[in-house]
């Protein structure tokens, strides 16, 4: 067989060609990301971009901050010169060192966006996105306890404590209370009070509380929650005068901000119990909410001094009582949250019943 001999010039040619093509995908030797544009000129690409979201006076129970709005960011990356800070829809802001102090001013608890980019000294850039949550004062209110049920496994045992066992509580319930894991567990962000029938006892549920570990006279408190759908249940969101093993119920005062009847999944009460002259006292007030079993809403309490008693359902008041110094509002309550099965309110527990929850996203009080 015979080859075709090449001549040496096309040889040549070859190999300059082949030299230029390894030389322009390499780097300059220096340690430098970098690449030629047409023109031949270097490029530098910066690197390894990291990007630090520090909210003023978060902690385990703030977890949104201290309601100053304030967040300190902090970025770095690989042969950046520069930074640019871009929040929401706002116009992007430059910062050499890639340090830069925010206040957020919308009032609230609300979530915002940042997108960091970081510039070479040949005005290349990459960039990183990032989402987080700020409290500001709202109205001159200030978020003085908050449990955000972002710690899984048992409630926070500084927020809360249990009421166990059976006995009816007062009101022919059917339940035993526990502190078992399978009737009370934080998971993925939210507080879920399980109800559960139990072949030996019945049903087991749950009734956690902060007594004794925070109690307060009056304030705005807000329970974002999902209720549960079952006939029987009666779920419970409330607060109970701080006084009750000193003078009973109902001379300690009683305020619902929530319960739901078994029979009736698409209304909510709001009721004050007290007493007077040594007798009973109470008033309440209905009102419809649908979806209340398949999406979270708002339940909130005003409570004022001096002044009145109003329950919200997501910012739409249905009930108001004028308070004096005569009825118990004028001292500290605890916060109760709970599912009864059957009783006053629960009523007759569906015969295929095994298992409902509550939901709760979040327990927050300002004052």
């Amino acid at each position: 067989m015979f080859m075709k001999k090449i001549p040496i010039l096309t040889l040549l040619i070859l190999s300059l060609l082949l030299s230029g093509m390894l030389l322009s995908c390499s780097g300059d030797g220096d340690g430098v990301d970098s690449i030629d544009d047409d023109n031949g000129t270097e490029n530098i690409i910066p690197s390894n971009l990291t990007l630090f979201v520090d909210i003023t006076g978060a902690d385990a129970n703030y977890f949104y901050g201290n309601g100053s709005g304030v967040v300190n960011f902090s970025a770095s990356a690989t042969n950046a010169a520069r930074y640019g800070f871009k929040f929401d829809n706002e116009d992007e802001i430059e910062s050499l060192s890639g340090n830069l102090e925010y206040t957020f001013t919308d009032e609230g608890i609300n979530s915002h966006s940042v997108s960091v980019f970081a510039y070479s000294s040949t005005n290349n850039f990459i960039s990183s996105y990032q989402e987080f949550t700020v409290y500001v004062y709202e109205s001159g209110l200030q978020l003085v306890w908050s449990d955000e049920f972002n710690i899984e496994g048992a409630p926070n045992p500084s927020n809360w404590n249990y009421n166990t066992g059976a006995g009816g509580w007062g009101n022919n319930e059917l339940q035993t209370y526990t502190d078992n894991s399978e009737n009370v567990i934080v998971e993925e962000g939210v507080l879920k009070i399980i109800a559960r029938a139990d072949a030996s006892v019945g049903y087991t549920s749950a009734r956690i509380k902060s007594e004794n570990l925070y109690e307060f006279t009056y304030g705005t408190i807000e329970v974002r929650a999902k209720l549960p759908a079952k006939q029987g249940t009666w779920p419970a969101i409330w607060l109970l005068g701080a006084n009750f093993d000193q003078i009973g119920w109902p001379a300690c005062g009683e305020i619902d901000i929530m319960e739901q009847t078994g029979w009736d999944k698409n209304k909510v009460l709001g009721t004050c119990h007290w007493s007077f002259n040594g007798n009973y006292a109470g008033y309440g007030l209905e009102t419809s909410v649908s979806n209340a079993s398949t999406s979270f809403k708002t339940y909130k309490l005003e409570w004022t001094e001096g002044g009145a008693i109003r329950i919200f359902v997501d910012n739409n008041e249905y009930f108001v009582m004028t308070t004096n110094s005569s009825m118990p509002f004028n001292e500290d309550f605890f916060i109760i949250l709970n599912i009864a099965i059957g009783g006053n309110l629960g009523g007759d527990v569906d015969p295929s019943f095994t298992e409902d929850s509550m939901e709760i996203d979040y327990v927050r009080v300002y004052q």
